[in-house]
């Protein structure tokens, strides 16, 4: 009785490790410090949680749900954000434009992030996945070029924010 409540708990930790994992919290240390377990904890629990999913249909399936479920929620915070841009153009709010671009660019990578290390993108899929987040971000980047082209205020504070996305010297 005693080693199968163990057991349980020991559940309960894996499944709250997981559960941030497929939030797209995939460094050890942040899930420690969310779940307050020691990063060694996380590490155990997630290779355990990876070597029970490989061989447990039913914990497939659920992982799977669990993964879409993410992914939904991803799709769904990137509709969101094309919404603030959206809303900022009519009102020709530029920074809050700015902003919500890079946050798009962010939360594509960390759905891409959360895809990969959970196992769903093939190596040929990760390269498409990369190829068209490169060419959003540059379309990304293109936009805020243009919006801001007419703005001599915000160019020099753009143009430093894009050179550190873009890892190159923007010019307005």
């Amino acid at each position: 009785m005693a080693a199968e409540i163990e057991l349980a708990e020991r559940w309960e930790r894996i499944n709250k490790v997981v559960e941030e994992f497929l939030r797209g919290n995939t460094n050890p240390n942040d899930i420690a410090t969310i779940t307050g377990f020691k990063r060694s904890q996380v590490t155990e629990y997630l290779n355990e949680w990876r070597t029970v999913i490989q061989s447990d249909r039913q914990i497939q399936m659920r992982a799977r749900e669990a993964l879409a479920g993410a992914d939904q929620h991803y799709s769904m915070l990137i509709k969101e954000a094309w919404d603030v841009v959206e809303q900022a153009d009519l009102t020709a709010q530029l920074p809050q434009k700015t902003s919500a671009l890079k946050l798009i660019a962010d939360i594509q990578q960390k759905q891409m992030d959360m895809l990969q290390k959970a196992g769903v993108l093939d190596n040929n899929e990760l390269a498409e996945q990369i190829i068209e987040t490169e060419e959003k971000q540059q379309m990304l980047v293109e936009i805020i070029r243009d919006v801001v082209s007419s703005c001599e205020k915000c160019k020099p504070q753009v143009s430093s924010r894009l050179s550190k996305i873009t890892g190159q010297a923007e010019a307005l």
